[in-house]
């Protein structure tokens, strides 16, 4: 039978529609069951904390629990994994950390490719690190610190809290664009490091702000730079690393990301409540709180932003010609 022309137009912009109105509907009926966010590190852990307290605000917001779900190991690539391999339906999202941007040219037999196969939702906050030296070493600034390296090579010891981790790299990278000579000196945890140093045992640190705040107060460390382009809330009257050495930027930051081909309009749901979190006074300062600085995104700047973070770490790893296993 033809179809009078009126109703063959009026049948064929209502197919042409659909499309969209199948994504409104499914952005408006998710979540449908509980969602799991999986997180590369123990419980207790910073990731941990914010995923609970973002968890915490998804959950009220949209109607469902978001259940954190502890996978650690192997450089947060298990949890990684786990989310790589799960539905991309929105109810298995990931904690993502910088880690995750450093781990390509660390781990090389990895069985994904995060850039690839993370979709990027929103990004949560940054956490910045602060270059910190026993009281008694010569330099009392970064200059200081540069020009005492250069006359010194290879006799300046650095503290790490483990090879590969970002107290490490943030060291790597300053003496890439610092180009200096100075020793990396690793411990098995950050409690270690921070004890060698306040011993005179090594002689500079890259370490977060939260856990060498006091032992700055208290006039026991000295805090020459934070890590940050702009100068940290926590330490105000220190003065940002890149007005010694341009470009310089090393912070964590942690965010979140969902399977790839996950619908369009879940990801912009969840980023816009996310971000909706990150303006609440409440949410806010329980994250200044734990060191960290809120940080903003769209999914596409946000996944922006981890391009960049993993061409800029994996220089400084292939630089220091770091390999883990």
């Amino acid at each position: 039978m033809k179809l009078p022309r009126r109703q063959f137009l009026h049948l064929a912009a209502g197919a042409a529609a659909l499309p969209a109105v199948s994504g409104i509907a499914s952005a408006q009926a998710y979540p449908s069951r509980p969602v799991r966010i999986i997180v590369g590190v123990g419980a207790g852990g910073a990731p941990d904390i914010v995923a609970r307290l973002m968890g915490q605000w998804l959950s009220e917001r949209l109607g469902q629990p978001f259940i954190v779900e502890n996978k650690p190991g192997a450089g947060t690539n298990i949890a990684t994994e786990a989310v790589v391999r799960a539905p991309a339906d929105g109810h298995t999202l990931l904690q993502a950390t910088l880690t995750n941007a450093y781990n390509a040219p660390l781990y090389p037999k990895l069985s994904f490719n995060f850039l690839r196969d993370i979709a990027p939702i929103s990004s949560i906050m940054r956490t910045p690190l602060v270059m910190v030296a026993n009281p008694v070493f010569p330099a009392k600034s970064v200059p200081e610190f540069i020009a005492f390296a250069k006359a010194n090579p290879g006799k300046i010891n650095m503290a790490s809290s483990g090879a590969g981790n970002l107290t490490h790299l943030a060291g790597e990278l300053f003496k890439m664009m610092a180009d200096v000579d100075i020793i990396h000196v690793p411990y098995r945890a950050a409690p270690l490091a921070l004890t060698a140093l306040l011993a005179g045992e090594v002689h500079v640190m890259f370490d977060p702000i939260g856990t060498s705040i006091e032992n700055i107060r208290a006039g026991k460390l000295r805090a020459l730079a934070v890590t940050t382009a702009a100068r940290a809330p926590m330490l105000p009257d220190i003065r940002p690393m890149a007005e010694f050495v341009p470009g310089y930027e090393a912070s964590g930051w942690q965010g979140v990301g969902a399977p790839r081909n996950t619908p369009d309009e879940i990801i912009e749901r969840l980023n816009q409540e996310i971000n909706a979190g990150l303006a609440d006074p409440t949410l806010k300062g329980r994250l200044a709180s734990l060191g960290g600085v809120v940080f903003t995104n769209t999914p596409a700047s946000f996944g922006a932003f981890i391009s960049e973070e993993t061409e800029k770490w994996g220089k400084a790893i292939r630089a220091a010609n770091i390999k883990l296993e």
